[in-house]
């Protein structure tokens, strides 16, 4: 039987079904987010351009912890360029990722994994 420490992170997070479910969770929470609602509430009435940035998360997330999927979106410095995200509202997703993560139960080790993950992509995204 497989322990924690040996299953993937992609396994852990529940695979693709637990992956969707944790997008769905994120994309709520920024929403509601007053800090950066400003940024995805405009998405509401673009319903195609919403679920095209769902599936793309739900793809980078899927291969970066190690599943199937195949991530078909731009490299995250032409995805965000000219966004001129600040280092706050950066805070902010990584909060909201966070809190996504505590409410559908993903344990600790797999948390800090998924932290590691954001901190990674910092750079590529912030003021760009």
């Amino acid at each position: 039987m497989e322990t924690t420490n040996q299953k993937s992170l992609y396994n852990r997070l529940g695979g693709a079904s637990g992956i969707s479910t944790l997008v769905d969770d994120i994309v709520d929470y920024h929403m509601k987010n007053k800090e950066i609602n400003a940024r995805f509430l405009p998405l509401r009435d673009d319903p195609s351009k919403l679920e095209q940035i769902k599936e793309h998360t739900r793809q980078f997330l899927g291969m970066g912890s190690g599943g199937p999927e195949t991530y078909e979106g731009k490299e995250m410095p032409a995805a965000h360029r000219g966004m001129n995200v600040s280092e706050a509202e950066y805070m902010h997703v990584v909060d909201d990722i966070m809190s996504a993560l505590k409410k559908n139960n993903i344990d600790q080790q797999s948390q800090n994994e998924v932290l590691a993950i954001t901190w990674s992509i910092k750079e590529q995204i912030v003021r760009l």
